[in-house]
């Protein structure tokens, strides 16, 4: 952090830690909402462009997406968290060599998942993750096209953390806006003007991606920048690899679960509902999505704050930051849950023109939706957790909604309500979450104003 964040620091006044709060809370939030653009607008112009069995190809691909992008959150946490201590006391040598090993790290894992993927295993894959004859070709043709553009994907993730953290959050959400403004043009441009349907999606996306890295790479390459990359930051350092594993490792076990468990959900969606379900899944989770990753970004902006009063032990400014952020973050989820509930026929209809593909995604979205107000607490709990080095209680509250509620739900109420209990099952396991977070938030007693 630059010294300037540390002085707000200062006073830990409720008004001030607000203020601070929405300094960071702001770009953070427009930043996530930018990266999860990256796959909503290619879904909107592969569904409008190229048919509903081509967004059903493309919901096919969640989970291997998700599992890629676990890289990226693994290097980007790990890292950011290293590179914020080291800056906060004006050590850019080791900031220097802590990103230059998250970029190593980065490369060496994400290269291995994409050589694992494309070496003739894909179709092995797409089938596992619920494919059939009709969804699987189109699935096929972006990811042999994505997989390879995962590489900057990672990167590009590891490298905003590392933004962020050094002190210019303002940058790098400038920097992804101008990504996803790229994708935004190109898109239509591969999918309409050459004709490449969903595979000029894929290629739209990397093109932006690549734009952005290249942004990135001037900032950290420049004279005037005090956190550069140079030749020696990429020597393989064992304690700052292992530090940075350590850090993101929470982060990265519940990306993992995700990825898993959308493997699991694509299987009984496939059974109770066919390609269909699948495709409507991958518009509900377009929304849904876009509401976490603003979650997210109030997770970004709670973190270093807090951080830093419980490094001082100023407990009442642990709880009106905690409290600040819950509040903050309800309101979000508390809106889009009307917005899902009331509008959710003119949401779908963004992605699809196809009358049963839209029924499917409309119904679905509704009963997915039910316990979206208690989202933001959940999220924001686990993420104080993390911040607060309580890592286990984290890891067991996103463990226990996907695999202790969610995963039994989906077989429970499949069996008894076929494709509408695979909906219900996702609000019944958010409940549960929900409970759990509450359990442990009052057991640490900081939140009892």
């Amino acid at each position: 952090m630059s010294g300037n964040i540390n002085l707000s620091y200062q006073n830990s006044d409720r008004k001030n830690i607000h203020s601070l709060f929405k300094s960071y809370a702001y770009p953070a939030m427009i930043n996530m909402i930018v990266l999860a653009l990256y796959n909503i607008i290619d879904r909107i112009f592969i569904g409008q462009g190229a048919g509903a069995l081509a967004i059903c190809g493309l919901a096919l691909t969640l989970p291997c997406v998700s599992l890629l992008g676990t890289i990226g959150t693994l290097t980007g946490v790990g890292g950011g968290a290293r590179i914020s201590t080291a800056v906060s006391t004006n050590n850019f040598k080791l900031a220097s060599k802590v990103l230059g090993n998250s970029i190593l790290l980065n490369i060496v894992l994400s290269l291995a998942l994409i050589i694992y993927a494309l070496g003739g295993n894909l179709d092995m894959i797409l089938l596992a993750f619920g494919g059939s004859e009709q969804s699987i070709p189109y699935a096929h043709s972006y990811l042999n096209i994505l997989l390879p553009g995962s590489l900057l994907t990672n990167l590009n993730f590891t490298f905003c953390h590392a933004i962020r953290a050094s002190g210019f959050p303002q940058k790098s959400m400038m920097i992804i806006l101008i990504g996803v403004i790229a994708n935004i043009i190109l898109d239509p441009i591969f999918i309409f003007g050459f004709d490449m349907g969903i595979q000029g999606a894929a290629i739209a996306t990397i093109v932006s991606m690549c734009l952005s890295s290249c942004l990135i790479i001037l900032h950290f390459t420049s004279h005037a920048n005090p956190l550069r990359l140079v030749r020696q930051s990429f020597i393989p350092q064992l304690s700052i690899l292992t530090s940075i594993i350590g850090i993101g490792m929470a982060a990265f076990i519940m990306n993992i679960t995700t990825g898993m468990v959308n493997i699991i959900m694509n299987r009984y969606l496939e059974n109770y509902g066919g390609d269909y379900a699948i495709g409507a899944y991958g518009i509900i989770s377009s929304y849904s999505i876009l509401i976490t990753m603003l979650m997210m970004g109030i997770c970004q902006a709670m973190q270093p704050i807090i951080g830093y009063y419980y490094a001082t032990g100023n407990r009442q400014a642990i709880h009106d930051t905690l409290k600040f952020a819950i509040r903050t973050g309800s309101i979000i989820t508390c809106t889009g849950f009307l917005i899902g509930e009331l509008g959710a026929p003119a949401l779908v209809k963004a992605f699809t023109g196809d009358t049963q593909l839209a029924a499917i995604s409309a119904e679905g979205l509704r009963y997915t939706f039910l316990a979206m107000p208690l989202i933001g607490f959940q999220i924001i709990v686990t993420s104080y957790f993390q911040t607060i080095r309580q890592a286990p209680k984290a890891i067991t509250m996103n463990i226990s909604r996907q695999f202790v509620f969610l995963i039994p739900a989906l077989g429970f109420f499949s069996i008894r309500w076929g494709l509408i209990g695979i909906w219900l099952a996702i609000p019944f396991a958010d409940f549960m979450a929900t409970l759990i977070a509450l359990f442990f938030i009052r057991r640490q007693r900081v939140v009892n104003g």
